[in-house]
């Protein structure tokens, strides 16, 4: 017997989905919650549980936060995404809150199935057009990670970088590091020429594109 529980706050999208749940014999759903909140609450009294269906947007406690503190607190606990939210942000923020799996509330009875079978057996639930976009935040992520690492940027050069993200000026900079302005000064021209760009915000902006600081 499988063990489920649901977090959805929408009462007729939780019965639905509990309906379609109950078409399988070896699937139980344990217990029903309408936030990331009560859920933990209710883990705290029964953890035996295999699988949550975790909606994103939730009040007090949204799925992304519930998603957190739940790899945290049981890890052994496979946690799919089952929303109507498609949007490549809310992927990436799901994937790196630790769900192994994302699925629209549209899926079918045999895709909620699948989507739970695989998920149990070490692969990852997700609707084929979440797929798409997972691949695609998969293949930036190495692009980005390829092209900060050519970047060649010294460890003292990235901390001037860190600085100057913040907003500060040359001379606060110094300050905080222990060097001169002029030192400084020489630390961002090098900055910008390894980086392609010419001014504080060009290198601002692209040092958050590409996970610098």
């Amino acid at each position: 017997m499988i063990k489920i529980a649901l977090a959805e706050d929408n009462s007729f999208l939780s019965n639905s989905l509990i309906n379609k749940l109950g078409l399988f014999d070896e699937f139980k759903v344990k217990y029903h919650a309408v936030n990331g909140q009560e859920l933990l609450v209710k883990l705290q009294d029964d953890s035996n549980i295999d699988v949550i269906l975790m909606d994103i947007q939730m009040p007090e406690m949204n799925g992304i936060q519930a998603t957190k503190a739940i790899a945290q607190k049981y890890p052994q606990i496979k946690v799919i995404m089952l929303t109507i939210l498609d949007e490549d942000q809310t992927v990436y923020e799901a994937i790196q809150a630790g769900a192994i799996g994302y699925l629209v509330k549209e899926s079918s009875p045999q895709e909620i199935y699948d989507g739970i079978i695989q998920s149990l057996s070490g692969g990852a639930a997700l609707s084929p057009n979440i797929a798409l976009k997972a691949m695609k935040i998969i293949q930036n992520q190495g692009e980005m990670s390829k092209e900060a690492s050519n970047f060649d940027l010294s460890e003292r050069e990235l901390q001037v970088l860190q600085q100057l993200t913040k907003g500060l000026n040359y001379k606060q900079i110094a300050s905080n590091l222990i060097i001169s302005p002029n030192t400084v000064r020489r630390h961002l021209e090098n900055i910008y020429k390894k980086l392609g760009v010419t001014n504080k915000v060009e290198a601002t902006q692209k040092a958050y594109r590409n996970n610098l600081v």
